[in-house]
């Protein structure tokens, strides 16, 4: 990723999930997501928060974690679940390459 800041749009875009739920992660992981606002009082999401989010949504939507639970796993093994999502999105993108691989053979 290239950019300095992404709107809420954009995030919620990245995570495939609605800007509303976004919002909704900000206020209650306020401890961990702290996003920048414009003049115009919009929320901007630095890369760091992306990668929170990212945490959040692995944990919550995919693993299926309460809210509280996935706070105490942020708070306790904040590394290993930094850790997992980056192997999750490395191999997203391997299968990615391996698919236009077999639609161009």
């Amino acid at each position: 990723m290239e950019k300095l800041y992404y709107t809420i749009g954009e995030a919620a875009a990245l995570l495939g999930e609605n800007t509303s739920l976004v919002r909704f992660w900000t206020n209650q992981f306020a401890k961990y997501l702290k996003p920048r606002r414009n003049a115009k009082g919009n929320r901007l999401y630095t890369e760091d928060d992306l990668a929170v989010l990212k945490q959040l949504h692995l944990l919550i939507k995919e693993n299926g974690m309460t809210l509280e639970g996935a706070e105490k796993r942020l708070a306790a093994e904040r590394r290993s679940v930094e850790d997992r999502v980056k192997a999750l999105d490395a191999l997203k993108a391997i299968r990615t390459q391996l698919l236009e691989i077999r639609s161009a053979l």
